[in-house]
């Protein structure tokens, strides 16, 4: 049964748009190199020589130190879910800011260990095993930082993509959470043994203001704001309806909603308030433009918490984070837009397909699937086609299972003026990727291709 989602009450989107807002992802990328600029600087006013093997390793652990110190914090402030960086930028973009930054830390983190472990036994002419315990157990707040040091290798090995996908969600996510404690345990000694630090006041003050500003990000929008939201619209599920086999509907409603300038494309953060779900955040589109009372999400049965959406009651509160992503109309360029959505990804492009700005002919939908039974909210993507004048056109496999390829010939005989639209994707990365370079095979430039992933 495919649930029609009162498009009735939403006016027809406008032809005309306003120009697309700048990212700020350069500025930003800019700034964050410029505080790796900085505390190469510090560390290079503070060394004056630099000399024998010893000194050659310590000085290098200095500079790893101190680079993984700063990548603690950038890691910190990616992982408070900003507001402007997660609509504007996009969730994704900075979901992979975030990883990287996590490779760094944890490659600076062991370069700094080893190098500096290393070069105290050559100085003091020890063995390695000797000096390792005279710095965690001797020295002013080093064995809060050997746990925290523990605790932050345990964090990247978890996120190992070799690993990530060995273990579920819930294990990964809360230890991944464990990141703050390791980055607060893991700050005094910072201070206390830092030689860049020590007796430089101005230097302490820029490293306090830094570590600060990252706490105060996520104490403002990881704690306050989704207490604000979920205190202040009250959502309950208000329904549940069947699409396809294994994917469920979920109709969410709350009170003041229009307050959450929530947008077609965006995403929420979920926690169903019942047995076995509530200790579990998921990210899940809005598959239909947002109302001032309700929401709505599409789900498909992937994992323990998805298949237990379908079961969900009615009257189940919700707590949500959001609204996230930068999927949305802003991004578009161009005055024509064509939607690819491959298997779930369907959920914010559907909700775009019937929000997004142009008269007939304007948009077109690409809809992937396997199977024609797997092509879901099919009536509802029909009837917005019909009302609005777009075209619907769909991607199954043939009866043998042979799957449909996607090159730049094959889109423009479905898209003749490909080159001449914005387009927006959603679906699994193997099939983003592809996409991407048919379509910059077939002219459009990078600019105009928006995507944004929401794989786990």
């Amino acid at each position: 049964m495919t649930t029609v989602y009162e498009r009735a009450t939403v006016p027809r989107p406008a032809r005309r748009r306003g120009r697309p807002r700048r990212s700020p992802a350069g500025p930003l990328l800019a700034l964050l190199w410029a505080g790796a600029a900085a505390v190469v600087a510090l560390w290079w006013y503070d060394t004056r020589s630099v000399v024998g093997p010893a000194g050659w390793l310590t000085d290098a652990g200095r500079i790893a130190g101190l680079l993984c110190g700063y990548t603690c914090a950038v890691l910190v402030a990616l992982m408070a879910r900003v507001p402007i960086l997660e609509r504007r930028v996009g969730s994704d973009r900075v979901a992979r800011w975030h990883a990287m930054a996590g490779r760094y830390t944890v490659c600076l983190l062991v370069a700094h260990v080893s190098l500096i472990l290393f070069g105290y036994a050559v100085q003091d002419g020890a063995g390695l095993v000797h000096e390792t315990l005279s710095v965690v157990f001797d020295y002013p707040d080093m064995l809060k930082a050997t746990t925290g040091t523990v605790v932050l290798l345990a964090v990247g090995i978890t996120s190992a993509r070799l690993v990530r996908h060995r273990v579920s969600h819930e294990f990964w996510y809360y230890v991944h959470l464990l990141t703050y404690a390791a980055v607060f345990l893991t700050f005094f000694h910072q201070l206390s043994l830092g030689a860049d630090l020590v007796g430089n006041s101005a230097a302490q003050a820029a490293w306090y203001a830094l570590y600060l500003g990252s706490a105060a990000l996520v104490v403002r929008y990881r704690l306050l704001a989704p207490v604000r939201l979920n205190l202040r619209h009250r959502l309950r599920v208000d329904s549940v309806h069947r699409e396809a086999p294994g994917i469920y509907s979920v109709v969410v409603r709350g009170e003041r909603l229009d307050e959450l300038d929530a947008r077609a494309g965006q995403f929420f953060r979920w926690r169903f308030l019942t047995d076995g779900m509530r200790w579990t955040s998921t990210p899940y589109s809005l598959s239909a433009p947002p109302r001032p009372d309700r929401m709505r999400i599409t789900v498909k049965a992937l994992g323990d918490h998805s298949a237990a959406v379908g079961l969900l009651r009615p009257g189940t509160r919700v707590w949500a984070e959001g609204p996230y992503g930068a999927l949305t109309a802003e991004r578009r360029r161009a005055p024509k837009a064509l939607l690819i959505a491959g298997g779930v990804g369907i959920t914010p492009l559907r909700a775009l397909f019937e929000s997004l700005p142009g008269g007939p002919g304007d948009v077109t939908l690409l809809y992937r699937a396997r199977t024609a039974g797997d092509l879901a909210l099919g009536a509802e993507l029909e009837a917005i086609a019909r009302w609005r004048g777009a075209r619907v056109l769909y991607a199954v496999n043939d009866a043998d299972g042979t799957r449909p390829r996607f090159t730049a010939e094959s889109l423009r005989a479905r898209v003749p003026d490909l080159a001449a639209h914005d387009v927006y994707l959603c679906g699994p990365p193997a099939l983003a990727r592809d996409l991407y370079g048919a379509l910059r095979a077939a002219g459009v430039p990078d600019r105009r291709i928006h995507h944004e992933s929401f794989e786990l």
